[in-house]
């Protein structure tokens, strides 16, 4: 639901009963965009987005389009437990039945959205025709409809869809966790699919559309599932050559920004510095992402794109969050030139990394219901060779650098204190190695998971990339024995 009011959190209850409302009576994948399009005070949209059918929950935009972040988020939770027997109103349908106040938006949001996506199409010529083949699955989400649209947006063929997960079904009966992210066992129907129709590249997005995996089959038959990193250097790569296709000027460069989460590859750092543009990190989640480019983009500056290593990707900031849509058909879109140059996906990841220097990254998770033991693990690390000292070393590797966006600590900094804001009420630490290496360790915000993201990284031209990822197993391996302990913590380790 979708509602418009010049008042702010702590007036919702007669918002809700005296604005105009807005209610997409379709299933839809963009909430953030309406909120903005229409000038609403707030956007609610109900999803349980990638995690398992059991769970449901739902986002909160604010009026400038981006999610939600302190106060706001204060605000609600602090109505929320003020309010946690229901209304009696609220079993009343007749408030809504028939209501003037009611409106169903979707018709001219979804044409002002594909009409707004037109703009980064960048080689229409090519997308008319091309050779290159597309699955695409919506995993039983609402993605199906959408992504068909901005393949005729673009002037493509529309991708073959999964006919078993094209259509809505909160059981995701096909598959065991609805998340594209999980990797190979998502895909497999989809993987039969493409290649039945001899198609190269499968797009799949997660129920709720704003996430977007792409595999690519390779010469020697096998499917290749890019991560969360290797596609958002793919995708930065290819927004900034098509814009600076069209922006040559230093005035326009110097104006320009990318941004990615604090736990996903450095790549568009590396371009950035090579190229020009400036390049910045926030805390994890799209949140901070989108309202970090809402501020850029009201002080006149020029966001080309944001990523997390979630699968998640900003290509088309009139959309303030991951969108999983627009991911696609820009995605598709690369594929299709790539061909024209007999290039594939991989081949121009190797070329990009060449360039700018390899980033090699590993992320994995360990499962642990018990918030008891797992503040016993960050509390260890935290008092690892006695009280207030943290870890120096892991196994072999020596520790150069540590940040706790928990405690608010950063060693790099002068006055020792972080520079990214922080949070008691979740876990993370990140520990800077002597060999280049990187590690960040942090609870999840909406699964019972302890998660590591790791990244080896080496300048232009100097290095074996397999290597470097002989370095990162081992540094991860070290990682997991001495810093998580799974058998003292009785962890359970992510189902390969």
């Amino acid at each position: 639901m979708f509602w418009g009011s010049n008042g702010v959190w702590d007036s919702w209850p007669a918002s809700c009963y005296g604005s105009g409302d807005f209610s997409h009576e379709q299933l839809d994948h963009h909430p953030d965009d309406t909120v903005a399009h229409l000038k609403l005070c707030a956007g609610i949209m109900i999803t349980a987005s990638h995690n398992p059918k059991q769970d449901n929950g739902y986002k909160v935009y604010w009026e400038n389009g981006a999610q939600i972040i302190s106060p706001h988020d204060k605000g609600i939770s602090q109505a929320i437990e003020e309010n946690l027997e229901p209304w009696p109103q609220a079993w009343d349908d007749s408030l809504i039945d028939g209501s003037p106040l009611l409106h169903d938006p979707s018709s001219p949001i979804n044409k002002d959205y594909f009409e707004d996506l037109k703009k980064y199409c960048f080689h229409r010529s090519v997308n008319k025709e091309t050779k290159v083949k597309f699955v695409h699955t919506s995993v039983h989400g609402v993605g199906h409809d959408f992504v068909q649209s901005a393949f005729k947006a673009f002037d493509f063929v529309p991708p073959e869809a999964v006919p078993e997960q094209k259509d809505p079904d909160p059981e995701f009966p096909t598959v065991k966790y609805p998340n594209p992210e999980e990797g190979k066992g998502v895909l497999t129907l989809s993987f039969a699919l493409a290649d039945k129709t001899k198609a190269k590249v499968v797009l799949a997005n997660d129920p709720d559309a704003d996430r977007l995996a792409v595999a690519e089959k390779q010469d020697s038959g096998e499917w290749r599932v890019f991560s969360g990193n290797e596609l958002g250097a793919l995708l930065g790569w290819w927004l900034f050559t098509s814009w600076k296709g069209k922006n040559q000027s230093h005035s326009a460069l110097k104006d320009t920004y990318m941004l990615s989460s604090t736990v996903s590859s450095k790549i568009l750092q590396a371009i950035a510095l090579k190229e020009g543009f400036h390049f910045e990190e926030t805390l994890t989640g799209f949140k901070w992402m989108g309202n970090r480019a809402k501020q850029l983009i009201d002080q006149g500056k020029n966001v080309l794109f944001a990523f997390e290593e979630a699968i998640g990707y900003m290509c088309c900031p009139f959309v303030l969050d991951k969108d999983g849509v627009s991911a696609a058909v820009i995605s598709a879109e690369l594929a299709s030139f790539l061909a024209t140059k007999n290039l594939s996906l991989s081949q121009q990841l190797k070329a990009i990394y060449v360039e700018y220097g390899y980033h090699i990254t590993k992320a994995s998770y360990f499962i642990c219901h018990d918030q008891v033991t797992i503040k016993k693990l960050f509390e260890n690390l935290r008092n690892y060779d006695g009280k207030n000292n943290y870890p120096k070393a892991c196994g072999r590797f020596e520790i150069s650098g540590i940040r706790d966006l928990t405690t608010g600590y950063d060693d790099s900094q002068p006055d020792k204190k972080a520079v990214l804001p922080t949070s008691k009420s979740s876990q993370m630490i990140t520990f800077m190695f002597a060999n280049g290496g990187v590690a960040t360790i942090r609870t999840s915000g909406t699964e019972p998971k302890i998660k590591y993201y790791s990244e080896l990284r080496a300048p232009p031209g100097t290095s074996d990339p397999e290597q470097l990822r002989k370095e990162l197993n081992e540094l991860v391996s070290a990682i997991e024995e001495h810093f998580f302990q799974p058998q003292k913590y009785n962890l359970q380790r992510k189902a390969e």
